[in-house]
């Protein structure tokens, strides 16, 4: 599956949701615009609130500088002071905090920006906008998108108004870098598999918290369920990390994400089945998270629905747990999109 079998919309949606950054009306302020490539989109994105930002006026923070002075500023970095010589050229080595606007987000932004400027397929209007906001951030170093360590940026209520903004531009840095190598690069077209699986594993965890908090959705780690005293090197156990998990009184369902090309693989005579190993993967989840063994938890993978014409469609009972896999229209109208997450919740009604 490639993004541009997802309506464009949706996608700017569930970057909203991915990145908490949801307001009244969701995308009603895109509603008119129209993007035929992500480019145009992740850039009108950036220009709008971008711009908003700088009205409301850029993030600052206190950064900590040394640096050789005539005058004291701070406190004297003494034994670098006198490593350096400094002193006899009438100088002190000084460490102050300064209250700077060359914070690692906007150095995150300014990068993304100027990437887009110079390898977005984009419109031209578009590139221009983005160009006007590159003086307001003159103070603010340019560094290679390579070098954001995204793990890194935090956010508070300082700057909560970054977190989208930021996390579009992760999606740009990690999906639409350019190739290695001089001459003439180009963005791919589209949102990376990988980068688009991120998206579509945060997305279904905010939209629940969002909507459905009485289900008190999480994406928790579950425990393997063994034997202590007959099990040995359990250390070397693999994590079983959820992406989500919604719970109504003693029912509880957890949800695999699953945003591949093709959702159903093919074997022996051209048979189509549901992947052995995704299978395999939310039994040992619902089984291990069944503690009591009462049949209290189901597991369901959700695919990202693709172009073919065969998806995946399975309900059965195994060993008294419910398992299942059922596909996520992404290029629906919102208002059906919506109505097909909502339904997930009658999983916990059996």
């Amino acid at each position: 599956m490639t993004g541009n079998s997802i309506a464009i919309r949706n996608i700017y949606v569930m970057m909203a949701y991915a990145f908490k950054a949801i307001q009244k009306a969701g995308d009603e302020h895109l509603e008119v615009e129209q993007f035929d490539k992500l480019h145009d989109l992740f850039a009108e994105i950036l220009v709008r609130g971008v711009g908003a930002q700088v009205k409301r006026g850029l993030h600052h923070d206190y950064l900590h500088r040394r640096e050789e002075l005539a005058t004291v500023r701070g406190r004297i970095d003494v034994s670098r002071s006198i490593a350096e010589h400094s002193k006899a050229r009438g100088r002190l080595i000084c460490g102050y905090d300064e209250y700077d606007s060359d914070t690692p987000h906007n150095r995150a932004l300014k990068s993304v920006i100027i990437l887009l400027v110079r390898h977005g397929e984009i419109r031209k209007g578009r590139k221009e906008a983005l160009r006007r906001l590159l003086p307001y951030l003159d103070a603010v170093t340019t560094i290679a998108p390579t070098a954001i360590r995204w793990d890194t940026l935090t956010y508070h209520r300082s700057n909560a108004s970054y977190r989208m903004l930021l996390g579009v531009c992760e999606l740009v840095v990690r999906g639409l870098l350019p190739t290695e190598g001089y001459g003439d690069r180009k963005l791919t077209a589209w949102l990376s598999d990988d980068a688009m699986s991120q998206l579509y594993e945060r997305f279904l965890l905010e939209y629940f918290v969002f909507h459905h908090r009485e289900l008190s959705p999480s994406a928790p780690q579950i425990n393997w369920d063994y034997d202590c005293s007959l099990s040995s090197g359990t250390r070397q156990l693999p994590a079983m990390k959820t992406d989500l998990r919604l719970r109504r009184g003693r029912k509880i369902l957890i949800v695999d994400a699953k945003y591949y090309s093709k959702s159903l693989q093919t074997g022996q005579w051209g048979k189509e089945s549901v992947s052995s190993s995704n299978l395999y993967q939310i039994l040992a989840y619902t089984k291990n998270a069944d503690v009591k063994q009462d049949g209290s938890v189901s597991g369901l993978l959700l695919y990202a629905r693709t172009d073919a014409p065969s998806q995946p469609d399975l309900d059965m009972t195994v060993q008294g747990s419910r398992i299942g896999a059922r596909t996520l229209d992404l290029n629906l109208p919102w208002n059906q999109l919506r109505t097909q997450l909502d339904g997930i919740t009658q999983w916990l009604d059996s």
